[in-house]
């Protein structure tokens, strides 16, 4: 697991948005293709229009990129809450990709059905394949949840389900990616910002026991990256991450401070 600490919301979305260019383009020189899942959220929204920026749009080749999501919300396409939405708006848009290589999670069928659908998608996709997805772009909530994977539901112990319909009084009708596939990822990364997740990233990082969906997330043979700001990691022990000492420079993008600990 790798951990970067930077010092606020926006060094960690510049600090992720330059790994995630450097990620694609050195992927794309040994395969034809680069599969991601894209997250949700407020934060990613923030981070996918800095991935349509000037500075970035033109690094990325991608005509060769082929998009998923991790979660979605049923809603149809049009209401502002849909996760697909937010992401045409913000990056797709914005961006030169076939519309054939964008894979929404549907929502004028039954939550059931959707799942089912998405779920037979991913398995064209991967089922010849070592690992699944490129990368996974997560968030974690407040209450540790990732994906639409909430704490107290029984789906968590499901190890075989790639996708599943889930409901609830408080989060409504969602479609959502499963540990069984997102663990098969070549890589994962987790965005998490903000002062109000703190108690519970260090509950999600620092504890064994498995209390929190976020938690659940953890790939079987690729690696794992968690981008913080210092705000969302005020509570991490300092035994637990390495400082690295002083400001780094991060691609002539300027100084930020951080931290790095790696272990397996």
């Amino acid at each position: 697991m790798h951990l970067h600490i930077y010092k606020s919301a926006e060094e960690t979305i510049t600090a992720l948005a330059n790994w995630i260019t450097s990620l694609i383009q050195k992927t794309l020189e040994v395969k034809d293709k680069f599969t991601i899942a894209l997250s949700g959220g407020e934060t990613p929204k923030k981070l996918y229009q800095t991935l349509a920026s000037d500075v970035y749009r033109e690094k990325i080749n991608w005509s060769r990129l082929h998009i998923f999501w991790g979660d979605e919300r049923f809603v149809s396409f049009t209401d502002e809450r849909n996760n697909a939405k937010m992401a045409y708006d913000n990056l797709l848009s914005k961006i030169n990709i076939p519309s054939d290589q964008v894979h929404k999670i549907w929502t004028d069928v039954t939550p059931e059905e959707s799942a089912k659908q998405y779920e037979n998608i991913l398995h064209k996709y991967f089922d010849e394949k070592q690992t699944t997805f490129d990368l996974v772009l997560l968030g974690m909530g407040d209450d540790g949840h990732t994906l639409s994977l909430f704490p107290g539901n029984k789906i968590l112990n499901d190890n075989n389900s790639w996708v599943s319909a889930v409901s609830s009084k408080e989060k409504g009708e969602r479609i959502t990616l499963m540990p069984s596939v997102v663990n098969r990822s070549s890589t994962i990364a987790f965005l998490v910002t903000g002062e109000s997740k703190a108690k519970n990233l260090k509950q999600v990082l620092e504890s064994h026991q498995q209390a929190y969906p976020a938690q659940h997330i953890q790939p079987a043979n690729g690696e794992l990256y968690w981008f913080v700001d210092e705000e969302a990691g005020k509570y991490l022990q300092k035994n637990f991450r390495k400082d690295l000492e002083g400001f780094k420079n991060l691609q002539g993008l300027g100084y930020l401070l951080y931290w790095f600990y790696v272990f397996k």
